[in-house]
């Protein structure tokens, strides 16, 4: 493994052994957005589906994925032979999201890797930048028929908005002419007690479904049986009742009660891809129950797919509506429950829908050791309260095991 400074080159040629090339990456002190843009022979952005981002996490040829290797915190996988002629250059980038700066990063790395062996590592740190927003971190790049990779480190103070203005490409909101724009409408929390306001649109023209996607990666320990969680929703009703969603066996329903649709269970996470389970919600839901109604969001992990740390996944959700997209990515690896492998339940997210308003918060809550007891919301005042006491909920041959469970328990979700 070499360790490479800023402004070193390294061949590809020799090092890579079969068709993937992967590339790991991490931060501390700052929360990053990271991005790999696929530039053309003129540095530009020429085609905005080469730019792979959270909101769009494989380009149309499949040759770049957002995927993060095993222990890292983000990455990227590259086919690279799967790329068209026309994509010169990968640029890997970093942007923050908030008022700080990348001076204030504690450190971080960029690592290539060729079948989980580690060929090469960037290293940086607050102590390399000053006032800059956004940086470029590295590059992939053709030369003489292969590829090359670049530890680059050139900071940007405009940030998001700069790096892309600079590759050619334009943000949504600025003039509607080049072909080149992307969508940054974008907020990412990452601490208990945080909230975001997205009002809801009106009219003809307003977003028809609120989208709701829970993700996690492989825990990296060698096993495929044991990366499969599951998404589950509870919905606390104006009058303090509660209902429940779970794939497959209460799944919901977009357009009649209980009005939010989980659209179906997903086995497991992979080295390669991260596990998505996708849940709609119906933006007139508060219109529907008439009242205010609060959403828990939690992931879940079945004692029968063999005992894990559900931190190790690096659970998180994001919630679509329309252009704007509201990330809740506690990082779970800081919580007490961190390497509690009998620790089921984290919750992910909250929301308060009203008739004019989403109001999203994460959580950074577990359930206790050992308890399968379900997230349980209940109203103070305007707010939400959350508390793990709810019912247990099995699925699958295990249902019949409930009834046991929730003897002494007063609290039931309503069908």
């Amino acid at each position: 493994m070499e360790n490479l400074i800023k402004g070193q080159r390294l061949a590809l040629s020799g090092l890579v052994t079969g068709n993937v090339v992967q590339l790991g990456l991490a931060t501390a002190g700052v929360a990053l957005d990271f991005a790999c843009f696929g530039l053309d022979a003129g540095g530009k952005l020429s085609d905005d589906r080469y730019m792979t981002f959270f909101n769009q996490p494989r380009t149309p040829c499949g040759g770049v994925e957002a995927a993060a290797p095993a222990g890292d915190l983000a990455g990227f996988s590259y086919q690279l032979e799967r790329l068209p002629a026309s994509i010169e250059r990968l640029v890997v980038t970093a942007a923050i999201d908030g008022d700080a700066t990348m001076a204030q990063l504690g450190s971080g790395y960029l690592r290539l890797l060729d079948g989980g062996r580690e060929l090469a590592r960037y290293a940086y740190g607050g102590a390399d930048f000053s006032q800059e927003k956004a940086v470029m971190l590295g590059e992939l790049y053709r030369k003489d028929g292969g590829w090359r990779f670049m530890a680059v480190g050139q900071g940007f103070n405009g940030g998001l908005d700069a790096l892309v203005a600079h590759f050619g490409g334009e943000v949504a909101q600025a003039a509607p002419e080049p072909a080149a724009k992307i969508s940054l409408s974008k907020i990412s929390l990452t601490k208990a007690g945080q909230t975001h306001k997205v009002s809801l649109e009106k009219g003809a023209g307003a977003p028809k479904k609120l989208i709701v996607k829970a993700s996690w990666v492989d825990n990296g320990d060698g096993d495929d049986d044991n990366d499969d969680l599951d998404l589950r929703v509870g919905i606390l009703l104006p009058n303090g009742q509660m209902r429940f969603i779970q794939a497959p066996d209460t799944a919901g329903s977009f357009d009649a009660m209980p009005y939010v649709r989980h659209l179906g269970d997903v086995a497991g996470a992979s080295g390669k891809e991260p596990a998505t389970e996708t849940v709609e919600v119906n933006p007139a839901l508060a219109h529907h129950y008439g009242g205010t109604v609060g959403l828990v969001f939690s992931v879940y992990s079945a004692l029968a797919n063999g005992a894990v740390s559900v931190a190790s996944m690096r659970p998180k959700m994001v919630m679509q509506y329309g252009e704007q997209t509201v990330e809740c990515a506690f990082d779970f690896r800081l919580s007490t429950a961190a390497e509690d492998d009998t620790v089921y339940t984290y919750v992910i997210g909250m929301a308060r829908i009203t008739g004019d308003s989403i109001i999203l918060e994460p959580s950074g809550k577990t359930s206790e050791p050992g308890s399968e007891a379900t997230p349980w919301l209940s109203w103070q005042g305007e707010n939400l309260q959350l508390a793990f006491n709810g019912p247990v909920v099995f699925k699958g041959e295990d249902k019949d095991d409930e009834d046991d469970f929730n003897a002494d328990n007063p609290r039931r979700y309503i069908a």
